[in-house]
């Protein structure tokens, strides 16, 4: 049983391990995304994590805890850099693992491990949804805002183009009705 070992020890010793896992995490914030097996991806979520969340606060103390673990000052730079402005707002899950299938050589299962913030292939911006509390006059105020925004954008273009609602509504009388042809099936039978 392993109860208690949260470490994924990866078939290596513990200064092996830990070199693999710098090199791995330089490598990742260098490219935003890095090939690898799902083994070493989960362990690599788990040891660059902390890392972005440490590089949110751009000190002295910060900056020293980061280049001890990944012992790389341009990877410390770009984390500190370009990476912590993306996911400044954002409060955890910096990484997505993507499962690739298997390799070809000896069937090891492979991902791809990404920076979220980084990836131009998903859309980032999403609709605001509507507010669910019912007391809160913030959220309400917004959506009324919203609403009248909606409503002025489509009024003016449908009012030019669209024709008048009663020429809509009205029915040529010339036209014969649908359900008198299966009536005079079922007569006729």
């Amino acid at each position: 049983m392993r109860h208690g070992k949260k470490v994924a020890h990866l078939g290596r010793t513990n200064t092996h391990r830990k070199a693999m896992l710098a090199n791995m995490a330089s490598s990742l914030i260098e490219h935003k995304r890095i090939n690898t097996t799902v083994a070493r991806a989960k362990a690599l979520k788990t040891f660059i994590e902390p890392l972005i969340t440490r590089s949110k606060v751009d000190s002295t103390h910060n900056r020293r805890i980061a280049f001890r673990e990944l012992r790389d000052k341009y990877a410390v730079a770009e984390l500190f850099r370009t990476i912590s402005e993306k996911v400044g707002d954002r409060p955890g899950g910096y990484t997505r693992i993507i499962k690739m299938g298997n390799r070809l050589g000896d069937n090891a299962d492979m991902a791809l491990i990404e920076l979220v913030d980084f990836n131009e292939v998903y859309e980032t911006a999403k609709p605001k949804k509507k507010s669910r509390r019912r007391g809160s006059k913030k959220a309400a105020a917004e959506v009324t805002e919203t609403a009248e925004a909606e409503t002025t954008d489509v009024a003016e273009p449908a009012t030019e183009e669209a024709p008048k609602a009663e020429e809509v509504t009205e029915a040529p009388t010339d036209a014969p009705e649908t359900d008198a042809p299966s009536d005079e099936k079922n007569e006729a039978e």
